[in-house]
């Protein structure tokens, strides 16, 4: 898919085609070009339809500071006492590689774009032209953020996250006022990794609702059940963190999805919106043949000619060529017109009805 295509695409009213799924490449890299464009191969070959970068560097993003604030506190997590920037220098995707990625991405014919986390980085990726950019969840508050991205006349992706309905609408706002011609919000749970439970994906068409814009969902669960519902409910962008091997460790890895995983993430969350479908009764194409296996009326003994209809010698069975089960205690007591073989579909023609 085409940066172009990517673009259309998101362009098209809710449900009308299958939801876009974003590899999230993020720090998984791990400070290798040469694993990133193994990465983006990966990608492709999964069937997804376009990469996420992320722009910044430690120093654009934080400081490297020895107070508490700037160390993370969450016991349990990965993460629990590495000072930010040391995070963060780990995590960055070096600037000098966005281009060969880019590059990389187009020959294989996947679309690009890239969440930037300040001023600086929105001036560098407009020379890369990229089709959009995303707004990371914690970033829905950076107000001016999202006016720089938005007056470049792209399109924004943004994650809720922990954002309040209020937040998120200062943020849309914002970007409206601003000019950006196109808004997905994403329903989005910061934490790594997130529990279902805690997904509520329902969120989605209340966003769409609220602020009359396409919705997605940006998942952080481990597995690929939440997106696959998150396509059924109506997603229109998926993103996703994708790994070469979570054994390889990495910041994001624990809760990135392998390349098996992301490719049945494709395939189920393509199959779920297309179960989807619409509103339907009767029997589809594909069923008609499958008639044959309801019940119907048969003669289930020799008959001659005058012979009472009885429990005995009328029953419903498979298959269904002969009149509907639910004409059954009416014919009850009823005689034949002529004689009958046992094995023969019950009609009209072979009762007397007066």
């Amino acid at each position: 898919m085409t940066n172009a295509e990517f673009l259309d695409t998101l362009n098209q009213p809710a449900g009308t085609c299958p939801p876009l799924i974003v590899a999230e490449l993020s720090g998984n890299h791990n400070q290798s070009l040469e694993r990133a464009l193994q990465l983006i191969d990966a990608a492709a070959d999964c069937g997804v339809d376009a990469i996420k970068l992320q722009t910044y560097t430690a120093d654009t993003i934080t400081l490297d500071a020895d107070s508490e604030e700037f160390f993370v506190r969450k016991p349990g997590s990965v993460w629990d006492g590495r000072s930010l920037h040391s995070l963060y220098a780990e995590a960055h995707t070096p600037w000098e590689w966005h281009a060969a990625m880019v590059q990389r991405a187009t020959q294989r014919g996947l679309a690009w774009f890239s969440s930037p986390f300040d001023f600086s980085a929105v001036d560098f990726l407009e020379t890369l032209n990229p089709p959009c950019y995303k707004i990371a969840s914690p970033e829905i508050v950076d107000l001016p953020l999202i006016k720089k991205c938005a007056q470049t006349g792209r399109p924004l992706i943004m994650s809720s996250g922990m954002a309040t309905v209020a937040e998120i609408e200062a943020a849309v706002k914002t970007a409206r006022e601003n000019g950006a011609p196109q808004i997905v919000l994403l329903k989005c749970t910061t934490d790594y990794p997130a529990s279902p439970k805690t997904s509520n994906l329902r969120t989605m068409a209340h966003l769409g609702q609220l602020f009359g814009c396409l919705t997605g969902a940006s998942d952080h669960t481990l597995g690929i059940g939440a997106s696959v519902a998150a396509a059924a409910l109506g997603a229109s962008l998926i993103e996703k963190h994708l790994t070469l091997a979570r054994a390889d460790g990495g910041p994001d890895s624990h809760f990135s999805l392998e390349p098996s995983e992301m490719k049945a993430l494709v395939t189920e969350c393509r199959a779920g919106w297309e179960s989807v479908g619409s509103i339907s009764y009767g029997p589809a194409e594909t069923e008609r043949g499958y008639l044959r296996g309801r019940r119907s009326l048969y003669i289930t003994q020799d008959m001659k000619a005058g012979e009472v209809l009885t429990a005995q010698n009328m029953r419903s069975i498979r298959p269904g060529f002969g009149l509907s089960p639910k004409h059954y205690e009416s014919l009850l007591g009823k005689s034949t017109a002529c004689d009958v073989k046992r094995g023969t579909a019950l009609s009209w023609k072979l009762v007397n009805r007066d």
